[in-house]
């Protein structure tokens, strides 16, 4: 599904943030990345769907046909890959202006022609199938809402929906409830956890508790290598490797559910 090998990026002033990042992932996993703010967790997921491109090493998807370098492409065949690896960021990103449907459909763009994308002319299936994603995070009553009157969380609901339509191989999730309060961040991590039987999942999360309960295995970063993979069951120990010292106060301080 997922290859990096010895994927290296360095910050503008010279300073490498990324050294020799390697490791696979696997359909149905749900893989929670962990370490400090600044290791460079997110830059490492904007170099897997080739928004970054790294220094050194590849990036390699394997979603459909043939294993592909996706550092390195450009244009069209960059655009061919993307459109089956979706993002959920801190913030949802939707059009505000647009309803829910409208924005949930808009994870067909990359499926369809520059024409029909300049217009939003979804056809009629394409609309069902956005209902259907809305169903499945329990939305679809606000279908028609305009997204900007949604909550935080139900924006996230949304955006997984948008995610869901792009029938994705793989979904990258860049601190996707950090905003959100307990309650709401528990919901859309328990709609995102199905969506491993139809692909992988790689997330970024500050709260080892959140990892703990919903993923599957755990990667930890620290000074820009990997000092863990393994267990999301992150004991103190492991939390020692990966955070350092002081780590016992934020340890406590995350059970967030």
């Amino acid at each position: 599904m997922l290859k990096l090998q010895k994927v290296s990026k360095k910050l503008p002033d010279g300073r490498m943030l990324l050294k020799n990042i390697s490791f696979e992932v696997q359909k149905g996993e749900f893989v929670g990345i962990v370490g400090e703010s600044g290791v460079g967790k997110t830059v490492l997921l904007r170099c897997i769907n080739g928004l970054t491109i790294p220094d050194s090493g590849d990036v390699i998807i394997n979603g459909e046909d043939r294993p592909q370098k996706i550092n390195g492409k450009k244009g069209r065949e960059l655009r061919m890959m993307r459109r089956r690896i979706a993002m959920i960021f801190q913030g949802s990103i939707l059009v505000k202006r647009l309803s829910v449907i409208e924005n949930v459909m808009t994870g067909k763009l990359g499926q369809i022609s520059t024409a029909r994308s300049i217009l939003y002319g979804f056809t009629d299936k394409e609309a069902a199938e956005a209902v259907e994603a809305l169903e499945k995070v329990g939305i679809a009553h606000l279908a028609h809402r305009r997204a900007e009157t949604l909550s935080g969380g139900e924006q996230q609901r949304v955006a997984i929906a948008r995610a869901m339509l792009q029938d994705p191989y793989l979904l990258l999730a860049d601190e996707p409830v950090s905003n959100l309060d307990p309650k709401n961040a528990e919901t859309v991590l328990e709609y995102m956890l199905p969506l491993t039987d139809r692909m992988a999942i790689i997330g970024v999360f500050h709260h080892p508790e959140i990892v703990r309960r919903y993923c599957s295995r755990a990667i930890g970063i620290k000074d820009g290598i990997v000092v863990y993979d393994g267990s999301p069951d992150l004991d103190q120990s492991v939390l020692q490797e990966i955070y350092g010292g002081g780590t016992e106060p934020a340890v406590k301080a995350v059970s967030c559910f």
